[in-house]
């Protein structure tokens, strides 16, 4: 995924700012996700650290950044991954509530934003596993 500029095309990663910028959208993101009923209690309660680094890690490798995430996890697999997991439009919209909140925080309207936002959606749809018709939700 790049960013087009009058120069060149430059990843997401490169104009959002690098790592430091996916370490912020991530505690931003996770800051909401603490204290949401829905969500919270999908993830582990050793381990919010971890699974905040993880997801660091893969933002930042998805937008073009270092492929630590693959060093470490290997292939992300995220549907895999998400499967015991029960997820549904509910759990799809607290998500992305959370999400949109941290880019909108985080980013200026813009390429980086629109391009977060235009990945987030349809991701977060596609982490269903519930059976049941799949809708996306506005935005």
């Amino acid at each position: 995924m790049s960013c087009v500029s009058a120069e060149q095309e430059i990843t997401v990663y490169e104009a959002a700012g690098g790592m430091p910028f996916f370490e912020r959208l991530v505690a931003a993101f996770y800051e909401g996700l603490r204290y949401d009923p829905v969500l919270r209690p999908l993830y582990p309660d050793d381990d919010m650290d971890g699974a905040q680094h993880r997801l660091t890690l893969f933002l930042a490798q998805y937008w073009g950044g270092p492929t630590t995430y693959m060093e470490e996890r290997g292939h992300p697999m995220l549907r895999a991954r998400h499967m015991p997991f029960e997820i549904g439009p509910r759990e799809r919209d607290h998500w992305l509530l959370h999400m949109a909140a941290a880019v909108e925080r985080e980013t200026e309207p813009g390429p980086v934003r629109d391009a977060l936002m235009d990945y987030f959606v349809p991701a977060a749809e596609h982490l269903r596993n519930d059976g049941l018709q799949r809708t996306v939700p506005p935005t």
